[in-house]
């Protein structure tokens, strides 16, 4: 049994996750925003004797980060996703751009996973996981029009686990980059090519897979490399 930690739990990817590790008999800390608002997550701890647990957090204030992992206990987590994430506009903001959205996006997408990172390193043991939801918008492999402040900010966060790839080597953490595939959620609309539980799938195959020599890379759903 792996003890597992997931951000934005709530829905979609997230979610889906939860029962993968839930059915896998793991120990799941479910962490989001409103926990007395995800009715369907509420739905699975109901019925999960105990494994999956809901802890509220907000991965945009560092006090509510720090709450949050303080209430999950002190067992030791063998898989971190940091899942939470916004998209900010869609327009293309290149003649005029919202700076206070980017600000929001970037502390949301960079900040928040660092946050998370380090409120739970305590507990990160040699072979631990962190897995971080990148985008392939955030590779400069791959060309898109618009999202600037999504992009960049997904960029950012791609080159920071790099570093916590390198700074958390001799501890034996394995921390990656993950892009989800277009998938059919809030974000990704109905027409997206993968529904949440094919990209859980990939993803939670993926993170059980995770070898030392993988730390630092970007990788697709599907496990194959993303170049970036």
């Amino acid at each position: 049994m792996a003890n597992v930690a997931i951000t934005g739990a709530g829905r979609g990817i997230a979610l889906e996750l939860v029962k993968l590790h839930l059915a896998k008999g793991d120990r799941v800390f479910a962490l989001l925003r409103d926990p007395d608002g995800a009715d369907a997550l509420r739905g699975v701890a109901a019925g999960s004797g105990g494994k999956v647990t809901l802890h509220a957090m907000d991965v945009a204030d560092d006090a509510s980060v720090r709450a949050g992992a303080a209430d999950t206990g002190d067992a030791a987590i063998d898989v971190l996703y940091n899942v939470a994430g916004v998209s900010g506009s869609t327009d293309s903001e290149l003649e005029s751009a919202n700076f206070a959205d980017w600000l929001d996006v970037f502390n949301v997408n960079v900040n928040g996973p660092m946050r998370v990172f380090q409120a739970f390193l305590p507990r990160l043991g040699s072979g631990a996981k962190v897995v971080s939801f990148g985008s392939q918008v955030g590779a400069s492999t791959w060309p898109y029009p618009g999202y600037e402040a999504y992009s960049a900010s997904k960029a950012a966060l791609h080159r920071l686990m790099v570093s916590v790839a390198l700074g958390t080597k001799d501890r034996g953490i394995i921390a990656i980059s993950v892009h989800p595939g277009w998938v059919q959620t809030d974000m990704g609309g109905p027409a997206a090519e993968l529904t949440p539980l094919e990209s859980a799938q990939g993803i939670a195959a993926l993170a059980q897979r995770l070898t030392p020599e993988m730390s630092g890379g970007f990788y697709k759903w599907n496990g194959e490399t993303h170049a970036w």
